[in-house]
């Protein structure tokens, strides 16, 4: 397990985007200068939008954009142009405005009605990529997290069948409370990450937050708890509003 995550606690979203923003630029040029490339997995929702905005607005020019090959921690099950797909809302929000190449983007092929079809191709365009041996886990540089109200990340969510999974890269996740099914990295692929970060806005999070950095209720119920990787950093950005119940 890794050590003590770092806690940084920013005034306001507006600072909590450029921190975050900061910490790809700087994992970025770290990668392609120990490695060659970069390799990183997007989240969705509305913290991550304003991240990729501001990537696309101020970073053009810092990071090493032909380098980069971009991934998706989590999916909705639709198609790749509906307004609630995570991929589109990265690509009108920085790819559109940056020079990053088009085959530096793998985006889950959710137009193919079948969700587990859909998470077993992408788990095997990550095993193509990173050349990977039977049993063992891709490693990223950097893995975007965001946490739900209910202390989802990715689309773990609590008591589903998807924390579970320890061989599997991907996995389509029945959630029952949303009737549908969303495409997933499993917790071991996040565990294997160089790094991990977790961007938390609002105070609608205060409470989550504080039971799952602090409390001791069940992992099940909080799946954001079991975000611990094995031999990397995990960082949560945090704003005033989404620390305001933690002790510190």
């Amino acid at each position: 397990m890794s050590l003590i995550p770092e806690i940084r606690k920013l005034t306001t979203p507006q600072d909590l985007f450029a921190a975050a923003a900061q910490e790809v630029v700087r994992c970025a040029n770290e990668a392609v200068a120990q490695r060659g490339r970069f390799t990183i997995a997007l989240s969705g929702g509305s913290t991550p939008h304003n991240l990729y905005t501001l990537l696309a607005e101020n970073a053009r020019t810092s990071l090493p954009w032909q380098q980069m090959f971009f991934f998706w921690g989590d999916e909705r099950h639709v198609p790749p142009d509906d307004s609630d797909s995570n991929y589109r809302m990265a690509q009108e929000a920085m790819f559109s405005k940056t020079p990053v190449q088009p085959g530096n983007v793998f985006r889950m092929p959710t137009e193919n009605p079948d969700a587990a079809a859909v998470a077993k191709t992408y788990e095997q365009i990550l095993r193509d990529f990173f050349a990977l041996q039977p049993g063992e886990f891709p490693r990223f540089d950097l893995i975007l997290l965001g946490m739900g109200p209910d202390g989802h990340t990715a689309s773990l969510f609590p008591e589903t069948a998807a924390l579970q999974e320890k061989s599997r890269l991907v996995v389509a996740n029945r959630v029952e409370k949303l009737k549908t099914s969303r495409i997933t990295f499993t917790l071991p692929v996040i565990n294997a990450a160089r790094c991990v970060a977790f961007l938390v806005s609002g105070a609608e999070k205060a409470a989550v937050l504080r039971e799952v950095l602090e409390g001791n209720a069940s992992a099940e119920k909080y799946p954001s708890k079991l975000v611990h990787p094995v031999d990397g950093k995990l960082i949560w950005f945090v704003d005033r509003a989404a620390a305001s119940q933690l002790k510190d």
